[in-house]
C-alpha cells in the first residue's frame, strides 16, 4: 500500500512540476509582433515566427495579417493606422511589455506605430534590414518601376501622386533634399525634420523603447545604401554618412541620440545575407534576433 501511495504521490508531484514549468515558460517570454515588408504575402514571416516559438517555447507571436501584396503600396500612414487596429489590443492585454520586429518596409511601419502610440509598451524594437535612413537606389526602384532611374525618380515621388505610393514616402534623394522635406509625407515627419503637431510626441514615444536593434549588411542588394538599415545615408556626393554623423542624430531630432547615449542602440552588420534571406536564415535569427526577445 505504501508503494502504491508513493507511486501516486510521485506522479502527482511530477505532473505539478510539469505544469509549473510550462506556466513558467509561457510567462518567461514577452509577446512578439511581426510586421511584414513590401509585397509580402501572408506566409512571408512564418519561418521566423516558427523559429521563435521553437527556440523560445510558449512565446505568443503575432504576424499582423493585413495589407499584403499590392495593398502594401498604399501610403505608410494609412498602413500604420490599419496595423494599429491589431497592435492596440495586444498592448492593452500585455502590460508587461511586448517586442516589435519589422522587416524591410515593415520596419518603417513599426517605427511609425511606436512614434504615434503614446501608451505603447514596446520594450525591444528590432528593425530588420529596413530603410530607416531612406531609400535611393536603382535595384529597389526597378522592382516596381523598371523604366525609372534613381536620378529622375524625384519627379514622380516628390509629387502628390508619388506620395500616394508607400515607396515615395521614404524615397530620399540626396540631390533634392529640399523637395524631400517639402513633399515627404512620412520619413521627413517621423525624423522630425519638418515641424508637425506631433513633433514632441514622436520623440517622446520613440525614447520609451528599451532596446533598438538595427540589423543590416553589405550584401543585402535591395536597401540602398545598405547602411540605411542602421540610420546611415548618402550625402549630396553619394558618400554614406554614418548614423552618428547625420544631422538628425546630432540634433537628436527624434530621440535616436538619446537612446544611443543610454546604451540602448545595438547595430549588427551581417555580410553574406541577401534581402529576402534575413527572416529565413537560422543563423541570423538565432544570433541577432532571439537574444533580444526575452
Amino acid at each position: 500500500m505504501k508503494k502504491i501511495c508513493s507511486f501516486v504521490y510521485f506522479n502527482v508531484a511530477l505532473f505539478m512540476f510539469q505544469i509549473t514549468l510550462h506556466v513558467h515558460l509561457v510567462e518567461a517570454y514577452k509577446p512578439v509582433v511581426l510586421v511584414h515588408g513590401i509585397l509580402d504575402h501572408k506566409e512571408s514571416l512564418v519561418s521566423l515566427a516558427d523559429r521563435i516559438v521553437e527556440m523560445h517555447p510558449g512565446t505568443n507571436v503575432t504576424l499582423i495579417d493585413r495589407l499584403h501584396g499590392l495593398h502594401s503600396l498604399i501610403p505608410l500612414w494609412s498602413q500604420v493606422r490599419n496595423f494599429r487596429q491589431v497592435l492596440d489590443p495586444i498592448i492593452s492585454e500585455n502590460p508587461q511589455g511586448i517586442h516589435l520586429l519589422g522587416f524591410s518596409q515593415g520596419g518603417l511601419i513599426a517605427r511609425g506605430l511606436i512614434q504615434s502610440i503614446p501608451n505603447h509598451n514596446v520594450q525591444t524594437f528590432i528593425s530588420l534590414s529596413s530603410p530607416q535612413g531612406g531609400q535611393y537606389g536603382d535595384n529597389f526602384l526597378h522592382i516596381f518601376f523598371p523604366k525609372l532611374m534613381k536620378s529622375t525618380a524625384w519627379k514622380l515621388f516628390y509629387s502628390r501622386i508619388g506620395q500616394d505610393v508607400s515607396i515615395g514616402n521614404y524615397w530620399r534623394d540626396p540631390h533634392h533634399i529640399k523637395l524631400f522635406l517639402n513633399h515627404s509625407d512620412f520619413l521627413a515627419q517621423v525624423d522630425n525634420c519638418v515641424g508637425t503637431l506631433n513633433t514632441t510626441e514622436f520623440k517622446d514615444n520613440f525614447i520609451k523603447i528599451q532596446k533598438l536593434v538595427l540589423i543590416g549588411g553589405p550584401d543585402d542588394g535591395i536597401i540602398s545604401p545598405w547602411q540605411s538599415s542602421q540610420f546611415g545615408f548618402y550625402n549630396k556626393y553619394e558618400v554614406v554618412v554614418d548614423m552618428r554623423e547625420r544631422i538628425e542624430y546630432r540634433l537628436d531630432l527624434f530621440g535616436l541620440k538619446t537612446l544611443d547615449k543610454a546604451g540602448k542602440v545595438v547595430r549588427h552588420t551581417v555580410p553574406g545575407i541577401k534581402h529576402l534571406q534575413w527572416h529565413r536564415d537560422p543563423m541570423v535569427i538565432d544570433t541577432y534576433i532571439l537574444p533580444y526577445l526575452d
